[in-house]
């Protein structure tokens, strides 16, 4: 069996967040409520719990949508440095121009 790229694995870490948010919302919201019983918000936290680990938000990393470079990444061009720079060369970008001096 081939080994699966950090690419794959995000994409489906992705997938898994979408599938699993209202869940995770709603017993979020049920543990953190003060208003229920203690058992009642402890049978939420176990719950929560079960859900697969990758479908917690916090386990998707940016990566540019170019290399799959998951450092140097940024968010609003949702590309690395490096692709941006390179893509920045060639005037790729609309409206990036490369200075140097």
């Amino acid at each position: 069996m081939a080994k699966k790229s950090a690419i794959e694995k995000n994409k489906k870490r992705k997938q898994l967040v979408d599938k699993y948010a209202a869940k995770r919302a709603e017993l979020k919201a049920i543990a953190m409520n003060e208003d229920l019983p203690l058992e009642e918000r402890f049978k939420a936290r176990l719950k929560l719990a079960e859900l697969p680990r990758n479908s917690a938000p916090n386990r998707v990393r940016n990566r540019c949508e170019v290399t799959g470079r998951p450092r140097g990444y940024y968010r609003k061009l949702k590309m690395s440095r490096i692709a941006l720079r390179e893509l920045g060369s060639n005037g790729q970008i609309p409206g990036l121009v490369k200075s140097s001096w």
